[in-house]
């Protein structure tokens, strides 16, 4: 992140924006008793977070960042690892559910964003949920990532990426700014390893909706998003 974005994302107006949308974006969801943070950044997502579950695992790239957060919450329910999404250092099907808040556009290219996915599919456990969300493109979002990495998520096609990697019951729904994401890990299969599931007929299947929330029959809302 530059200065700016470091800033702002550490701010107590970012924490108030996400805390009113955080509810919204969680409602719904299941991470069960230990969950994956993917990203957190400064935390504040984090802190959101702790309260919901027994155990917590955050995952962090940068590691001054990471660091901060492990000291700031030493001796609570949060472990801070510091590592590489696209190649996390835990076994397969650890987490009972796994969430993701704007940053996905932090990640380089698209082929790393879907190994990232494929990742997060690979240490959730049969049954699991994903829940997430990230920052539509706007001229203030680039302004925002100068001389920083923006690769936005096109949740158009998110769902189909989703599904590539073997998630199912897929939803994509929009507010201003920005789009929430939520998908399931298939119940165990004997016919086939529990993150590979790659076939068109597979992707129509486990997508159930995406649109705005006047194409799911909610009410239209949501602040602007500054990540």
């Amino acid at each position: 992140m530059n200065y700016l974005h470091r800033h702002l994302c550490s701010s107590a107006h970012w924490r108030r924006t996400l805390e009113q949308r955080l509810e919204w974006i969680l409602s719904g969801a299941e991470l069960g008793e230990y969950a994956l943070e993917v990203g957190p950044g400064p935390g504040i997502t984090s802190d959101f977070l702790r309260l919901r579950v027994q155990r917590l695992t955050a995952i962090e790239a940068d590691a001054r960042m990471a660091e901060s957060l492990r000291l700031r919450l030493s001796g609570s329910n949060v472990e801070v690892v510091t590592g590489d999404a696209a190649g996390m250092p835990f076994p397969d099907a650890t987490f009972s559910g796994c969430a993701a808040f704007t940053m996905l556009h932090h990640v380089p290219s698209p082929a790393l964003q879907n190994a990232v996915l494929r990742e997060i599919r690979r240490v959730l456990r049969p049954g699991s949920e994903l829940v997430g969300c990230d920052s539509l493109p706007s001229a203030f979002m680039r302004m925002l990532h100068i001389r920083d990495t923006f690769v936005p998520v096109d949740p158009d096609t998110l769902p189909a990426r989703l599904a590539a990697v073997g998630f199912e019951g897929i939803r994509v729904e929009r507010r201003s700014g920005f789009f929430r994401f939520h998908a399931q890990c298939p119940r165990e299969s004997a016919d086939s390893s529990p993150w590979e599931t790659n076939s068109a007929t597979t992707m129509n299947r486990s997508i159930l909706w995406t649109g705005t929330p006047h194409d799911a029959g909610s009410e239209r809302g949501g602040n602007r998003n500054e990540e």
